[in-house]
């Protein structure tokens, strides 16, 4: 496959919702972040309240739910006690993601872009993924997560490549928003959303690459 004359070279991964079906353990750091504060339990029911928890970054996720300066920085030290290794079996990789990785690895370059912050690198440790990925950009490695192109820019300056070289698999609005802003083409995982590509199951990177 190739874009504007340039072979593809690097493939860029989100996290949730693509690597993984995470929506469970999200669910579960988030309902005992409110318990910790003395909060009501959220519902499963509030489609806003559950997309932004799996969608934003762990900072301006507990800003949205807790808006004032005080709260928040308690709500920050509560997500930081939390041990997250306790809700990583809650996590389930998506269907072929390890064999598309392997018949990738060594084709392209692997990368990660996730809003996720500092739980990522132990979940790619714990899956046994760690030794896929060249680079793990997360929200705590950036001024600007996720829709700002900062991080996906800060992939395309590791390996060294324009943006039309490289593919970004996402789930939401927020990863192409940033694939847009980055001038990334687009992958659409399992999601209704305006895309370069979509794919329903990994082994159709494959495909893509050609």
């Amino acid at each position: 496959m190739s874009s504007n004359g340039g072979a593809i070279k690097a493939v860029i991964y989100d996290c949730d919702g693509v690597m993984f079906d995470s929506f469970e353990a999200n669910l579960a750091f988030y309902q005992r972040i409110m318990e910790m504060m003395g909060r009501p339990r959220l519902s499963r029911d509030n489609e806003e309240q559950m997309r932004i928890l799996h969608t934003y970054a762990n900072r301006e996720v507990l800003a949205h739910f807790f808006p004032s300066p005080g709260d928040w920085e308690e709500a920050v030290r509560c997500a930081g006690a939390i041990d997250y290794r306790e809700l990583v079996p809650l996590m389930i990789m998506e269907e072929g993601f390890r064999e598309a990785l392997d018949t990738l690895k060594g084709r392209v370059g692997l990368g990660v872009c996730t809003n996720r912050s500092t739980s990522m690198d132990m979940v790619l440790r714990l899956f046994s993924l760690d030794s896929y990925f060249s680079i793990v950009m997360t929200a705590s490695r950036v001024t600007n997560p996720k829709p700002h192109p900062e991080p996906l820019l800060k992939v395309l300056e590791h390996f060294g490549i324009g943006p039309r070289e490289a593919l970004f698999v996402g789930d939401s609005e927020v990863d192409r928003l940033s694939a847009e802003a980055a001038g990334v083409p687009f992958v659409a995982y399992k999601a209704p959303l305006p895309a370069a590509y979509r794919m329903e199951h990994h082994r159709e990177i494959i495909d893509l690459l050609g």
